[in-house]
C-alpha cells in the first residue's frame, strides 16, 4: 500500500526537501503541498491523503487550527506535526486537537519515514519522554477532574484494560507495558485497540490526554 502524504509548510526549500526524501521512498508518495494551514485543510479535502505532514508554526492559520480543522470534519487523514523545539507549547496543543504524533524537523530521515509508516497504520509517535514532559509541563493547561457523583469515564474498561490504560498514560510502550504485566505484546495491542474503541479515541496519544483531562492519574 502506497501512503499518501500533504506537506504543509511555509518554506517551499523545507517542502521541497521532504518531498524528494519521501518520493524516494517505495511506499510514501507526497500527493500535494500547501503554504499555510487554511491550504492544508482545504487541500486535504480535494486529495484526501494518509497524512498530513503539519509544521506547527505558520503565518496566518497555523497547524493547530488546521489539525483542529481537520479532526472536526472528521476526514480520514491523520496529522504528523512538524516542530523546531521538542517541548513546543503549539505541538502538545496539536496534540489536543487531534495530531497523531510530532517530530522535530532535524529529525532523521529514516525516523520521518518510520514514524509516517507507523501513523498510516494505526500508531502515533511521540516518544514517552516526550509525553511525559509535555504531559507534566502543561497539566495545569488541562480541564479539571471530574465533579463528585459524576459517571465514572472508564465504567466500560475491565479491570485489565483499566491497567493497560494507566500504564500508556504513563508514557510506557508496549514492550515495557507487556513485561510490567506480564503480557504478550500482542495482548496488550489488543487491549489497547478495545481501550481506544471504547473511549472513542483515535490513538494512545489521545488516551494520554484522556487520562490527563479527566484528573483520572494513579498516585
Amino acid at each position: 500500500m502506497t501512503v499518501r502524504v500533504l506537506l504543509a509548510d511555509d518554506q517551499p526549500l523545507i517542502r521541497t526537501g521532504f518531498r524528494m526524501l519521501l518520493n524516494a521512498t517505495e511506499d510514501i508518495r507526497v500527493v500535494g503541498e500547501a503554504a499555510d494551514g487554511a491550504e492544508a485543510v482545504r487541500r486535504a479535502h480535494e486529495l484526501d491523503p494518509d497524512i498530513v505532514l503539519m509544521d506547527v508554526r505558520m503565518p496566518g492559520t497555523d497547524g493547530v487550527e488546521a489539525t483542529r480543522r481537520l479532526t472536526d470534519a472528521e476526514l480520514s487523514c491523520r496529522v504528523l506535526i512538524l516542530t523546531t523545539f521538542d517541548l513546543d507549547e503549539y505541538a502538545f496543543a496539536a496534540l489536543r486537537a487531534g495530531a497523531s504524533g510530532f517530530l522535530l524537523k532535524d529529525v532523521p530521515p529514516e525516523e520521518l519515514i518510520s514514524a509516517i509508516r507507523a501513523i498510516a497504520a494505526g500508531d502515533a509517535v511521540v516518544s514517552p519522554r516526550i509525553t511525559r514532559e509535555l504531559l507534566n509541563r502543561h497539566a495545569e493547561t488541562l480541564s479539571p477532574g471530574q465533579e463528585h457523583g459524576q459517571p465514572d469515564p472508564l465504567a466500560d474498561l475491565t479491570p485489565r484494560e483499566r491497567e493497560v490504560l494507566f500504564e500508556v498514560a504513563a508514557g510506557l510502550t508496549n514492550a515495557e507495558i507487556a513485561d510490567r504485566l506480564v503480557l504478550s505484546e500482542a495482548t496488550v495491542k489488543t487491549h489497547i485497540t478495545r481501550i481506544l474503541g471504547k473511549l472513542g479515541l483515535r490513538d494512545r496519544v489521545q488516551a494520554v490526554i484522556f487520562v490527563y483531562e479527566n484528573d483520572l492519574r494513579r498516585s
